[in-house]
This record gives C-alpha cells, sequence and structure tokens, in this order.
C-alpha cells in the first residue's frame, strides 16, 4: 500500500485543475477526459501536485468537476496507462511518476550550482554579501561557547538576535520588544507556523495576484480557500492595490486571513504607499481578517533614492487592526543562513513556540548568532553592498531586454529580486518546457497565481551576476523562439481549465 503523505480532496483537487492551464493549444480540441488526464499530469511534472498523493475517488470528483463519472474514470485510466497513477482496490488511486521518469521539475526549487551549463532563471536568491559574512561567522564561532553549556533549543530564538530584530523594526518606524518577536527556520517555516495556528482546512485566504509562489502552493496544501485580489496599474503604469476589490473581498468574502507583501514586492517589484496599507488595514479591522504581511523583500530598495522615506510597516498604522508580519535575513543577507522571523503579540508568539516543538524545537544557533552579527553594525554596508547587485543586474537586463526580445516588456520596479515580464502572447508554461529542454530554467507566470491566470508572463531574478545579464537574455530569446514555434497563440485559443 502508498505511504501517502498527502490526501488530495476533491475541492482542493478543483481548485488545482483550475490553475493547470496546458501549453498546447490543441487540447482544446480533446476530449475532457484526455484534458482532465493532461491538468492532473502538468500538476505532478511541476510538483504542484506530490507523488504519492491520493486522489479523490471517481464519483467524489465527478461531482465537483460537475463532469460524468465516466469522463473521469478514463481519465484514470489513462493516467495509469502512462504511469503517473497507481490504483489498488480498496485503497484508492495515488499519483507517481513513470518508471525512469525525472523527478518534479520546478524552476523555483533550488538546485545545486550548475555554472557549465544550466542556465538558472528560476530561484531569486542572492549570494552571500563578502567579505561580511565570513567575517561575521568568526565573530559568531567566538560566542558560540557561551551557548554550548545548554541544550542549545530555543524555540523563541537566542535573546540577543530576537534584540537585534525589534531593534530594527523600530528603526524602521514600529516600536518593538523582543517579546513581540520570534525567530524561526527561515520565513517559511514562520509562515507554515501561521498556517498550522491561524488557518483552518476550508478557510479563505483572500491573497494578492500575483503573489510569492511558495505561499500560494503551501495555503492550497493546507486546504486553505484562496480567493485573488488583482492589481491595478498606476499613472505610471506601476502596480498597485485595487482597494476597490480589496474591501469587496474582505466584507463579500469574510476571509480569514489577508496575505499581502507591500514591499517590493514578489514577483512585482511594487512598492505600496502608506495611504493604501492604511486603507486596507482599515477594510480589514471592519471585516474582521488577520492581515498576514510578508516583509521578507521590505530591505530591497535599490531603485528608491536614499533621500526618500520608505513607507512604514503595516503594523506601524493601525494599532487596532491585526496585524502579524512574517520577515527574513534570507533575502538581504543570505539564504543558507535559514533566519527568519514573526512580529506579533506577545501572546501569539508565545503559541507559536509552543507550536514549534513538534516541527523544529528551534532554529540553528550559530545561524542565529552570525544574523545578529549582520544585522548590527555592518548592515548598512551589507545593504548597500547586496543593493548595488541588484541595481547593476536591473540596469543590465532593462539594455539587453529591448535588443533580444523587444516585444517584452515590464514595468520598472523601484526595488525587490525580480522582473515580472509580460512575454507577449507566448506562454511561460511552453517557455519553462523548452528552457528545460534547452537548460534555461525559468520561472512561468501561471505559479504565481492562484487561478490559473500570468499565463503570458515570467519572471526573471535580478540577483545572475550583471555581466552575465546579456548572455543570459540571448539564451532566454532563443528559448523562446523555440517555445514560440508550438506555444504562441492568442486568448481565443489558449487552453482552458476544466470549469469547476
Amino acid at each position: 500500500m502508498a505511504d501517502w503523505h498527502t490526501v488530495v480532496t476533491p475541492p482542493a483537487l478543483a481548485r488545482l485543475l483550475a490553475t493547470a492551464r496546458l501549453p498546447d493549444p490543441a487540447t482544446a480540441r480533446r476530449p475532457a477526459y484526455r484534458t482532465l488526464a493532461g491538468q492532473i499530469r502538468l500538476l505532478v511534472t511541476e510538483g504542484r501536485l506530490p507523488v504519492g498523493a491520493r486522489l479523490p475517488a471517481e464519483r467524489e470528483l465527478a461531482t465537483a468537476l460537475e463532469l460524468s463519472r465516466t469522463t473521469v474514470a478514463t481519465a484514470y485510466e489513462t493516467l495509469r496507462a502512462d504511469g503517473y497513477l497507481h490504483s489498488r482496490r480498496g485503497s484508492g488511486s495515488w499519483t507517481a511518476l513513470p518508471e525512469g521518469a525525472p523527478p518534479p521539475s520546478d524552476a523555483l526549487h533550488p538546485v545545486p550550482p550548475d555554472e557549465h551549463r544550466t542556465l538558472d532563471l528560476g530561484v531569486a536568491a542572492l549570494p552571500a554579501p563578502q567579505p561580511f559574512l565570513g567575517e561575521a561567522a568568526a565573530r559568531a564561532v567566538e560566542q558560540l561557547p557561551r551557548y554550548a553549556a545548554g541544550h542549545g533549543h530555543y524555540p523563541t530564538g537566542v535573546p540577543v538576535l530576537r534584540e537585534a530584530v525589534a531593534r530594527r523594526y523600530t528603526e524602521r518606524g514600529l516600536p518593538t520588544t523582543p517579546d513581540q518577536i520570534l525567530i524561526t527556520t527561515g520565513a517559511m517555516g514562520g509562515l507554515h507556523l501561521l498556517q498550522r495556528v491561524l488557518i483552518g482546512r476550508g478557510d479563505r485566504v483572500a491573497v494578492e495576484a500575483p503573489s510569492y509562489a511558495h505561499t500560494l502552493q503551501s495555503l492550497r496544501l493546507a486546504g486553505a480557500r484562496l480567493v485573488p485580489v488583482p492589481y491595478t496599474s498606476d499613472s505610471h503604469l506601476q502596480p498597485r492595490w485595487d482597494l476597490a476589490e480589496w474591501r469587496q473581498v474582505l466584507l463579500g468574502a469574510a476571509p480569514k486571513v489577508a496575505y499581502v507583501l507591500p514591499d517590493f514586492h514578489n514577483p512585482t517589484g511594487a512598492l505600496i504607499g502608506e495611504e493604501q496599507r492604511r486603507e486596507l488595514l482599515a477594510a480589514a479591522r471592519s471585516s474582521g481578517a488577520i492581515v498576514l504581511v510578508d516583509e521578507t523583500t521590505a530591505e530591497l530598495g535599490w531603485g528608491v533614492p536614499e533621500s526618500a522615506p520608505l513607507p512604514r510597516p503595516m503594523a506601524a498604522l493601525d494599532r487596532s487592526a491585526q496585524v502579524v508580519t512574517v520577515g527574513s535575513a534570507g533575502k538581504l543577507l543570505w539564504g543558507g543562513l535559514r533566519i527568519g522571523w514573526v512580529r506579533a503579540a506577545p501572546a501569539l508568539v508565545r503559541r507559536l513556540a509552543s507550536e514549534r516543538v513538534y516541527s523544529d524545537v528551534g532554529t540553528p544557533v550559530l545561524d542565529q548568532l552570525i544574523a545578529t552579527e549582520l544585522l548590527g553594525e555592518p548592515l548598512p554596508a551589507v545593504r548597500a553592498h547586496q543593493l548595488g547587485r541588484l541595481r547593476s543586474t536591473a540596469e543590465a537586463f532593462a539594455a539587453a531586454l529591448p535588443v533580444h526580445l523587444p516585444s517584452w516588456s515590464y514595468a520598472p520596479p523601484p526595488g525587490g529580486l525580480s522582473l515580472w515580464v509580460s512575454t507577449d502572447g507566448l506562454s511561460g508554461a511552453a517557455l519553462a518546457l523548452a528552457g528545460e529542454r534547452s537548460g534555461v530554467r525559468i520561472a512561468s507566470g501561471n505559479r504565481f497565481g492562484s487561478d490559473g491566470a500570468f499565463e503570458h508572463h515570467i519572471r526573471i531574478p535580478l540577483t545572475v551576476p550583471a555581466a552575465a545579464a546579456p548572455a543570459a537574455v540571448e539564451r532566454l530569446a532563443a528559448v523562446a523562439a523555440r517555445a514560440g514555434t508550438g506555444g504562441r497563440y492568442g486568448a481565443a485559443d489558449e487552453t482552458q481549465p476544466l470549469a469547476v
């Protein structure tokens, strides 16, 4: 019998299927069972549906999708014949990979660097700031003996790091005490903890569209019902919140949580002004929703003049709203440290600390000491170093993209780790597939949407070296030419997911 790690309910699979747009326009003329089989196969190969996940029974899925049971049964049989589904009488059906097939590909998942063959345009993560990291590590090792006499478990975090993070919030305009800080194993560790404590299966969560792909997938797997709220644009074509839509969703859909990234948003790089932040908080307060603010990219304003004040953290703007903030050292400092944090009311911090002992107990002490050093006196120099990297790469891409891909476009962001690029009708999924075959990892835009949107976008990370950006764009253009032979199609021909 399969060792099932995930049981996918009919509504959860229906929501995933709604995001599985197949890149081949010919599928629009296929029988429904072949489209359904193709969508499930795409979800498995992209890693969005885990291998070994138990799928709903045929009758249950047919009801959820409003299809005939014969259609679902035939789709399942097709998947079994292709090796993507295993079944056993009395045990159900679970996802699989054909023998000899490569593991699920996902350009957003880190892989070991391969400088000679693979161009990684999937993962948006900076190299460590040297020599600052090495110097901080040496100082941290000197401090380690004073912690080694104990058990080394700090469920809320090492006190000196909690103090450093609280001090940084205070410097940014949000007075904070250490008892409001929980140190986590990366920002995703904090987000997972918050999901377990704040969000139940079936709860609605309002999210920006587009939004951070890993959080969207994590919420889906936790059984949350995502309610997307699209961005709009200001007079300079910069993305901004559509507050009328946010008010309608918060009051009409009554989500338990609203998840937002107001500071140099991933993937668009958008920066939301204080007035918009205040208005969203007021709407959330009226609806009773918790605002979960992702500030992992808050320090990445490489395109903002130094003299221009940045908006204050959202938790500083409305003390009566329910605001929980997640931050990270991984984006500005180095992802290899795996240091994140949650800023919340002390009671919630204590509850999260109690909950985490059933998962990771605490974050590695040495990593916390290194982060403490980097958040201290070296921080301005570290920040200037990393922002200079991002700025140089953004300028290099801005020069190369119009030359090699003149029909592609994007709104130049004021900061962040990436460019959100419109591909002029070329399928992002087709680009990702062609790139995989050509040694170029590409993050397709549909991964950043909760409803199958953004098929004609990709995210380009600004974390490749600036000197490598022109060659990267040339290779991307070659992939686009290859994908365009079968991947370019207009709205009228675009493959639509099954109606659910």
